[in-house]
């Protein structure tokens, strides 16, 4: 496997948080340690209820016809859709064979109508563990037209949990696009671009807040490490009850990073990893080239982390910021 464009001091903190995904064990009582490609360990990460009720997705594939453009300056020819609804795959593609060129695109943002795309990917696994906890609030951040505020925002709505959006910058004299969404769904705090800057401290101190006095703040990353614990141990570890919940609080509240940077998001990528690499898609053999816009790195340290864990290779991912 091979990850090319990303360079952030957070994509690498992000590929060696989602190590833990294989190293978890190593922090429970009685459990044995496992490697990185162990199917039997991703076999048991992955056993788990999802967002999205089946991991499907649209996938089209764009034909660059070389009937036009080859004297032109640029790329010779023109991007068009195949009428095909059902593009050829493995063996099928070799019988029909082509000499036109060709790329497959992955149509995410058909998943859900306020959703976008990869923002649906990584909570996927990350809601329904917050609805298990039953978590009342959570608090993140972003851009004022973030689409993860917004997925964020719409997703927890749709399950009964409040969401806290602290957005960067001024508020618009108009909200549209996604800052409209997230007004709509969401409890937004528009936050000086300097107060913003120390994203960490900001969420903290937001989610104090609203936890008052009496209500506690839960993180991801740990609650992921219990239920993968729980799936693992049948003794109790003390401190979760049988519903998988905390001690009982008026308000349970969860930060979630910006960008859904969390290790719990990097299940529903790699999810998607083992649906694309079936034999009857993309398979396991063939040379699979991924190209993926990166924000926080998540998406692409998923793909990397899924391809690598399921066997899928080889796999070569670009990612682009």
């Amino acid at each position: 496997m091979k990850l090319q464009g990303l360079t952030s001091i957070r994509t690498i903190k992000a590929m060696k948080t989602g190590l833990c995904l294989a190293q978890f064990s190593s922090h429970s009582q009685g459990l044995p340690k496992v490697k990185l490609n162990d199917e039997e360990l991703m076999s048991k990460v992955l056993n788990r209820r999802w967002m999205l009720h089946i991991p499907d997705t649209e996938i089209h594939q764009i034909k660059l016809s070389p009937s036009q453009g080859r004297n032109r300056d640029g790329p010779s020819g023109n991007l068009s859709f195949l009428n095909n609804t059902k593009p050829y795959f493995g063996d099928d593609l070799m019988e029909k064979g082509s000499e036109d060129s060709f790329f497959y695109l992955v149509r995410d943002d058909l998943l859900h109508p306020l959703v976008n795309g990869n923002k649906a990917r990584k909570l996927d696994a990350l809601l329904p563990l917050l609805v298990d906890y039953s978590v009342t609030d959570v608090v993140t951040c972003g851009g004022c037209q973030s689409a993860h505020a917004a997925a964020v925002a719409v997703s927890c709505a749709e399950r009964g949990l409040k969401s806290h959006l602290l957005l960067r910058g001024e508020q618009p004299e108009i909200l549209t696009g996604y800052n409209l969404i997230s007004t709509i769904y969401g409890d937004i705090t528009y936050v000086p671009r300097s107060i913003y800057a120390h994203r960490m401290n900001m969420l903290k101190s937001h989610a104090d807040l609203v936890a008052s006095n009496t209500g506690h703040i839960l993180c991801c990353n740990d609650i992921l490490e219990s239920s993968l614990s729980a799936q693992s141990s049948t003794s109790s570890s003390g401190h979760i009850d049988d519903h998988g919940n905390t001690e009982n609080h008026p308000r349970k509240v969860v930060i979630i990073n910006e960008g859904a940077g969390d290790v719990v998001a990097l299940l529903g990528v790699i999810r998607l990893v083992q649906y694309l690499c079936q034999s009857h898609l993309l398979g396991k053999e063939r040379q699979i080239k991924l190209v993926v816009d990166a924000g926080t790195g998540t998406t692409a340290i998923g793909l990397g982390i899924g391809a690598q864990c399921l066997g899928y290779v080889p796999v070569s991912i670009r990612a682009f910021n």
